[in-house]
């Protein structure tokens, strides 16, 4: 009895401690939200066309320490969000899908399938056999669960129908590629052998299909849909991730004429505003407020 008391007694502090390292990593996005969703993207933006246009010194040009960083800035509300629902059983998904990921982009590299021919063109920070970023999975899942989310948001009652929520979320995946490859296309990120699209080749949407479908799987299958989709609700800025996303990418996409793909991004404007979360309140909220009295402490 008492060896369980004590046990007990272990898990509680374990939850309060956890419970309480949550609250404190959600304050801080909270303060920061304006700088995170907007600052982050923008500069961004600026830095990659400056650096794909020569404008920027050697050092300074597709840096992969302000790439990785500025990413994991960026994703930091969408993977504090989710932290809460992540438990043993989604971190084995997650962790499938991040192997599957590794997996297809190298056989993508090697094979040409099933994206097309195309190879990095810049080294966005340490790279896995020396042919993918190690990264990866930070570039690629969030886009994932970003694409969900907003999917179960935007279907309400009809995303309990998994032969809705799926495909629809298959779909988002795919477009959510439609913005990303010509602007990363445009600036020098990577390149195709040939390209229909922007100079992207239209069997790389259908590679998109592939692993959108194989990434929508996994990670329906990793959580609770109830539990996650009340927490998308309560948790206001859990999609602000996919702001930046549509700021950052649907920009390049409008400063190199790329209009198709930059209306893309703006449909996803649409879905994200139609969540009831992105309204002038919320801009006013998520601005960031000096308080003349230093000694007053920060405000929220």
């Amino acid at each position: 009895m008492d060896n369980t008391n004590a046990t007990n007694h272990d898990r509680r502090e374990t939850s309060g401690r956890r419970g309480a390292v949550q609250r404190r990593l959600e304050a801080l996005i909270r303060q920061n939200r304006f700088t995170i969703a907007v600052v982050f993207p923008v500069v961004g933006a600026v830095t990659l066309v400056a650096s794909a246009e020569g404008w920027l010194p050697e050092p300074l040009a597709y840096n992969p320490l302000f790439i990785l960083f500025g990413t994991a800035v960026m994703r930091s509300p969408l993977l504090v969000g989710v932290l809460p629902r992540i438990g043993w059983w989604a971190l084995g998904c997650l962790g499938v899908l991040t192997a599957y990921t590794y997996a297809i982009e190298v056989v993508g590299v090697r094979t040409d399938w099933p994206y097309g021919a195309f190879e990095y063109t810049i080294q966005l920070g340490p790279m896995l056999l020396g042919e993918v970023p190690i990264a990866l999975p930070l570039f690629f899942i969030p886009l994932v669960l970003n694409a969900y989310l907003l999917t179960l948001l935007v279907l309400g009652d009809w995303s309990d129908r998994l032969l809705v929520r799926v495909p629809v979320a298959i779909a988002a995946v795919v477009a959510i590629d439609v913005v990303l490859d010509p602007a990363a296309v445009a600036i020098g990120f990577w390149a195709f052998e040939s390209g229909g699209f922007y100079g992207v080749p239209l069997s790389n949407y259908a590679g998109w299909v592939l692993s959108g479908t194989v990434a929508v799987a996994l990670v329906d299958l990793a959580f609770e849909r109830s539990g996650l989709l009340e927490r998308v609700r309560v948790c206001e800025f859990m999609l602000d991730d996919l702001v930046s996303f549509v700021l950052l990418w649907g920009s390049i996409n409008l400063l190199y004429g790329n209009w198709l793909a930059a209306g893309v991004a703006g449909l996803f404007c649409l879905g994200l505003f139609s969540t009831d979360r992105y309204d002038r309140e919320m801009v006013l909220t998520a601005l960031p407020r000096f308080d003349p009295d230093p000694s007053s402490g920060p405000r929220n």
